[in-house]
């Protein structure tokens, strides 16, 4: 396995990410609205990774029904002409540990986590040498990785792992732990319009104020580039909430089960075909 170069502790990824608000076309609705029914992001990915008829890897194991969860995308992808697709599925920790996935990891040009469970990745991927030589690959490679809901939330660091609708007003409701770490001081959620979600990530800046919120809404993704450069594509839109501003909050306050409280929140609603620089407000992270 190689090692990185200690001599830049926050070297400028080469790899894409593709990062996916949930529920993206897969190009199912063809036959009832011809227009509609273009599986932009999907496609995007694909040609995101420049080579014809690429290796991809699908990764499942946030779903408990992984092997259908593949056959969906493996359908998708076909439909976009990619015929070497393999799934990577665990159930366990210790399978990762025993697996020998090295060759896999070296041989692919693309890698794709899809939804379920963002925990079950943490837990499961989290300091092992898959893990790492992943992300020696998004480092030093021009490798695509993409994620769709639970599969995008895991890429980032806050992460958000419990927490919905119905408790998000209240302080410290909303549970969050370390992500896989693709993105740094940057918080990801999907579904975000669909379901509610801006009030449980601003609970999350207003405990992690050196961090971004970004929140994803469905059939819609963000692409990010040298790790700092966001693109938006998609039918809808994506909220970014900063809290480097926040004169006031009441989070500390959370054993006294009140709503929340923030003051000075900024926020950006940015369509498809905008572009966003993630702040460096923590340095080295990348």
């Amino acid at each position: 396995m190689r090692k990185t170069d200690v001599s830049n502790p926050s070297p400028v990824p080469k790899g894409i990410l593709v990062i996916i608000g949930g529920h993206e076309n897969k190009g199912e609705e063809l036959k009832h609205n011809q227009e509609n029914s273009k599986p932009e992001i999907l496609e995007t990915f694909i040609k995101l990774i420049g080579k014809d008829n690429p290796v991809v890897e699908v990764i499942t194991s946030a779903s408990c029904e992984g092997d259908e969860m593949f056959e969906d995308y493996k359908k998708a992808f076909q439909k976009l002409n990619v015929t070497q697709i393999g799934q990577i599925h665990h159930q366990v920790r210790k399978e990762v540990l025993e697996d020998e996935l090295a060759d896999r990891v070296q041989k692919a040009d693309a890698f794709f986590f899809t939804g379920g469970n963002q925990l079950l990745l943490t837990s499961l991927y989290g300091g092992t040498s898959f893990l790492t030589h992943l992300k020696e690959r998004y480092i030093s490679e021009k490798i695509v990785i993409g994620g769709t809901s639970a599969g995008a939330m895991a890429m980032s660091t806050p992460m958000i792992y419990a927490g919905n609708k119905d408790k998000q007003q209240i302080a410290g409701e909303i549970k969050i732990t370390t992500g896989l770490e693709f993105l740094k001081d940057v918080c990801i959620d999907t579904h975000f319009i669909d379901r509610s979600r801006f009030v449980r990530m601003a609970q999350v800046l207003a405990s992690n104020p050196t961090s971004i919120g970004i929140g994803i809404e469905e059939n819609t993704a963000v692409i990010v580039r040298e790790g700092l450069k966001a693109e938006v594509i998609g039918k809808s839109v994506v909220i970014i909430i900063e809290g480097f501003s926040i004169t006031s909050s009441n989070i500390t306050e959370f054993s006294e089960d009140k709503a929340l409280s923030i003051r000075d929140l900024k926020v950006h609603l940015l369509p498809g075909g905008s572009f966003y620089d993630i702040p460096q407000t923590n340095p080295p992270h990348k």
